[in-house]
């Protein structure tokens, strides 16, 4: 089976409680899944787990605070990934328009960076839609691993 690594950026506990629910559903089918609550550089230089980001969307379009710090040692040091698979899973708020779910922007534009491999599309989760974000990410999960 396949080990996945999820980086999770969570402000209020929506992304985190989401990633902790795609971490049991996923390990019951026989993955072995790490959640990332604090991610650093060396969560994802040594080795070569598929990645998925499951993020909350702050301010205007920004990564929650525990996400930052990772997110700006990948845009500094860009240790290359080449080819390694990921996905994106962001919650946001479509009320703040242009700026809905840019967290996930973000990561993925860095990810690009380091030549890693978008598996799937983004699945953006709307606040005003959706008060129970595992139901939308766990199918979502699920057919994103059976693409990596």
């Amino acid at each position: 089976m396949t080990a996945i690594r999820i980086l999770v950026g969570s402000v209020y506990g929506g992304a985190l409680l989401t990633a902790r629910a795609i971490k049991k559903d996923l390990e019951t089918g026989g993955h072995q899944v790490t959640v990332l609550e604090n991610p650093a550089l060396e969560d994802i230089t040594s080795n070569h787990d598929p990645l998925l980001v499951c993020t909350s969307t702050t301010g205007q379009g920004e990564l929650p605070p525990n996400l930052l710090p990772f997110y700006l040692d990948l845009r500094d040091q860009l240790p290359q990934q080449p080819g390694r698979p990921f996905g994106v899973i962001v919650l946001g708020d479509s009320s703040y328009g242009d700026t809905f779910c840019g967290a996930g922007e973000l990561m993925e534009e860095a990810l690009y960076e380091t030549s890693a491999r978008k598996v799937g599309d983004t699945l953006r989760i709307d606040a005003l839609e959706t008060m129970e974000p595992e139901a939308d990410a766990l199918p979502w999960a699920r057919e994103w691993l059976s693409q990596v």
